[in-house]
């Protein structure tokens, strides 16, 4: 978007920076659950995008994946802009507070949507990416699976897919797509290969290169 509108100034946000930290994961006994509704500081995720929306400069706590929690001190500055890209698993789902959404200061949502067997694959292909990356990095929490036999690490990670990662995108994720206003369906290759247009009426499906003639 940037490349594009050259004038207009773009921010992109990941909700992960809202996480709670681990520790208070650990205290209220749901470090399991990390990444499911209740891991996340709605309040303050709601009190960004108000400030945000009204023009205000707002700095965010920073999550990093390499130490797999939120980043002790260090903040991202996002500055008033043109255009602010908020991306995360939850951006659909509704907090405590249900007199007020997220998607309540969103001028456009998209879902984008991929077949759970294509989702795993890549949840797997970019743990061990990671492990890859963390094997001189004692620092990094995937470190320790670098000292592990590879066999142990691949039935580790399926283990968090099935009983997390999956399990959230069942119950959690999922069930919110259709509160897009488009839904864009990737393929095993990254591929846009459908499109549903809400446009104020059911979701209605396209393929991509009609979309595109």
């Amino acid at each position: 978007m940037s490349r594009t509108l050259t004038d207009a100034r773009v921010e992109l946000v990941t909700t992960d920076g809202f996480l709670y930290p681990n520790q208070t994961l650990i205290e209220q006994g749901i470090l399991n659950r990390k990444g499911f509704p209740e891991s996340y500081d709605m309040e303050s995720l709601l009190n960004f995008l108000d400030r945000i929306k009204n023009g205000q400069d707002v700095d965010i706590p920073v999550y990093s994946h390499e130490v797999y929690d939120i980043v002790p001190e260090e903040k991202q500055s996002v500055k008033a802009a043109d255009f602010v890209i908020v991306e995360g698993i939850n951006v659909f789902q509704n907090p405590q507070n249900e007199r007020l959404y997220i998607t309540d200061f969103f001028d456009f949502s998209i879902y984008v949507d991929a077949a759970v067997d294509d989702i795993e694959s890549w949840y797997l292909d970019r743990f061990l990416k990671m492990l890859s990356l963390a094997q001189n990095d004692p620092d990094s929490y995937y470190y320790r699976f670098t000292q592990m036999p590879i066999g142990e690490v691949e039935s580790f990670a399926h283990q968090v897919w099935t009983s997390i990662n999956l399990t959230n995108l069942q119950n959690y994720i999922e069930p919110t797509r259709n509160r897009a206003e488009v839904i864009l369906h990737k393929t095993k290759n990254h591929e846009i290969d459908e499109i549903y247009l809400k446009n104020n009426f059911p979701l209605s499906k396209h393929k991509f290169s009609d979309i595109m003639v």
